[in-house]
């Protein structure tokens, strides 16, 4: 950020309130937020925290219970980041280091919340996550003076900012870039499980009874309980949540990727990503997808595993060089 955007950054009314102040964002009547805090140490070469510690707000962000966010650093821009399945709060190493270096640059680090989160994956839907998304960034322009913000997606998180960029919500017009970490296919991973073409066609039949909204078998998910609609989206060809797999053609990939082509993106490949399939190029996949994208910027992590726990430094470098360059840039920018 230059010294006169950080300064309109300052200014008491959000260039997106015109829009956002007439849709309600309910809270419950005496919710409000809360401090948490650590005491300072060194560790990791981070002065004044301890690994997996973060010192921040937590708010309530809907009605849900569910529904809160942890936020780092106190500005009125912010990096969002979506976790995968079962992910909740500081769901990857690069988080805390992430948000010391967002802090120098002037940007807050909001990890919320979904119905999604944790074991909630499997009986929700991409639909449920964009609307609960919208209403954290209805939040954060409405209540922070938000002048815009950057989605940061860790796997399954991809789909959901590629689902939400994909709606008409008010608020996703606030996005101002969009990054996706270990962006893979769910459904080329499920493919190497012995269950999961029995269970597929299971849920086949499941939804063309009605019963999308009903649980599968316990072996179909161990993890967590799924419906026959989840289930079927994540691991069925061309099912809503096949968005990067190796085997959709050009057409395919453009159909679900091409609208991320008006907005600033980044996608940061994890070149040893343990759920891709030894069979898939890993290089030209990762072209494939930024082509897909209208020429999204390509970050490969060499020998970097799926969370990049192992190559915590390039990411958070990456990361921040992106959300530099891309993020607000003035009180106007946003609407051209």
């Amino acid at each position: 950020m230059t010294p006169s955007s950080a300064s309109a950054a300052s200014s008491s009314s959000s260039w997106f309130s015109g829009i956002v102040r007439g849709r309600s964002v309910k809270t419950p009547a005496g919710s409000g937020s809360g401090s948490i805090s650590n005491p300072s140490a060194a560790s990791e070469g981070f002065p004044g925290s301890r690994k997996n510690q973060m010192r921040g707000v937590l708010f309530k962000y809907g009605p849900k219970s569910v529904q809160v966010a942890f936020k780092t650093g106190d500005f009125n821009q912010q990096v969002i980041f979506i976790g995968g399945l079962t992910d909740g709060l500081l769901a990857t190493e690069y988080l805390e280091p992430l948000s010391i270096s967002l802090e120098k640059e002037r940007w807050s680090l909001v990890q919320p919340l979904l119905s999604s989160s944790y074991i909630g994956y499997g009986t929700s839907s991409l639909q449920q996550d964009s609307f609960e998304l919208d209403q954290l960034i209805g939040y954060l322009i409405n209540k922070e003076n938000s002048e815009g913000v950057v989605l940061l997606g860790h796997s399954t998180g991809c789909q959901d900012i590629v689902h939400y960029m994909r709606t008409s919500f008010a608020c996703s017009r606030a996005v101002r870039g969009v990054i996706l970490q270990s962006p893979v296919s769910d459904r080329e991973y499920r493919a190497t499980l012995p269950e999961t073409a029995s269970m597929i066609d299971l849920a086949a039949t499941m939804i063309k009874e009605g019963k999308e909204l009903e649980l599968m078998p316990k072996e179909a998910n161990p993890d967590a309980p799924i419906t026959a609609y989840r289930y079927h989206s994540l691991c069925a060809y061309m099912g809503d949540d096949d968005m990067f797999s190796s085997d959709l053609s050009e057409d395919q990939l453009r159909l679900r990727l091409g609208h991320l082509s008006n907005t600033p993106c980044q996608i940061i490949f994890s070149m040893a990503d343990e759920y891709v399939p030894e069979y898939v190029d890993k290089k030209a996949l990762v072209d494939r997808l930024c082509r897909a994208m209208g020429g999204a910027e390509k970050v490969e992590i060499e020998y970097g595993n799926h969370a990049l726990s192992n190559r915590v430094g390039e990411a958070v470098q990456a990361i921040v060089d992106f959300v530099k360059r891309e993020g607000p840039k003035g009180w106007d920018d946003p609407w051209h």
